[in-house]
């Protein structure tokens, strides 16, 4: 591939995706809104570009034969907040991916855009939205617009619905947990799949706990490695008691499913902050 642009390149998982996503083509265009990324590898890129203005977004898009969108909020927060980078960012991204003739947006929804769903649900790709807070709304609003973008424009995507990665540091991650190393797969099989249309794959390892059916995405070959089976005897020795009328236990969303709307659903998930440094 001669061009390949990486939204949200700053952040986490963003961080961990830069160097594999810039071994798959000539040049790599990884953005963010930080005012630099750190040392950059061999043919990338950095444009600091604002999701939320579609100039911005369509000069950093020129010439991309795909897109791996990755940069948003990545909590939950008022919706004033959530609409410019993760909904109006989302329209700017698929918009501007036209205007470039890229012919895929590979899109990292979430789990969250069902996470209204109980655990004890194994749910498939097909399942209607179920939202469990404005950002999860986010998501399902660019997960039909790239649908819809695939059906009127041709534009193809992988929407994948990542459920949680990062370390495991709590009972919900050892059904949840995506490695870092699976997230590569998984995006290195949405971007050198021949075709996909519109897709949907749950972004999660190959957990004996994982609550999600990934039956229907098995043409993109992926097959996840990791399993966090391993970590289980100590983090269910050290978890609390859960309850089971608790939505934050029950669902899918985790602690997205009993927060307050508006209110950050990652401040109780203990999230590691283990972004990959230049």
């Amino acid at each position: 591939m001669k061009k390949l642009v990486l939204t949200g390149a700053a952040g986490r998982l963003g961080s961990h995706l830069r160097e594999p996503l810039s071994k798959l083509c000539d040049e790599l265009i990884s953005t963010d809104i930080a005012d630099d990324i750190g040392t950059l590898y061999d043919g990338e890129t950095y444009v600091k570009a604002d999701l939320a203005s579609y100039d911005e977004v369509h000069a950093a898009l020129e010439g991309a034969e795909m897109v791996v969108h990755f940069g948003a909020i990545g909590d939950e927060a008022p919706f004033e907040q959530i609409l410019g980078p993760n909904i109006v960012g989302a329209y700017n991204v698929w918009e501007a991916a036209f205007k470039h003739g890229a012919r895929r947006v590979v899109y990292a929804s979430s789990i969250h855009a069902v996470g209204m769903y109980p655990k004890n649900e194994f749910i498939g790709t097909d399942v209607p939205h179920r939202p469990d807070t404005y950002y999860g709304l986010a998501k399902c609003f660019a997960e039909d617009l790239a649908r819809m973008y695939w059906e009127k424009r041709g534009i193809e995507a992988v929407c994948m619905r990542i459920l949680s990665c990062a370390q495991v540091t709590n009972a919900r991650a050892v059904g949840s947990w995506l490695s870092y190393d699976d997230l590569i797969q998984l995006v290195t099989r949405a971007i050198d799949t021949p075709v996909t249309g519109f897709s949907v794959v749950y972004g999660v390892s190959n957990n004996d706990r994982a609550p999600v059916d990934n039956a229907a995405a098995s043409f993109l070959g992926y097959r996840p490695k990791d399993n966090a089976e391993q970590f289980a005897e100590e983090i269910f020795a050290e978890a609390p008691r859960m309850d089971p009328q608790d939505p934050g236990h029950m669902c899918h969303g985790g602690p997205f499913a009993s927060v307050e709307l508006g209110h950050s659903g990652t401040a109780t998930m203990g999230i590691v902050d283990d972004r990959k440094k230049t």
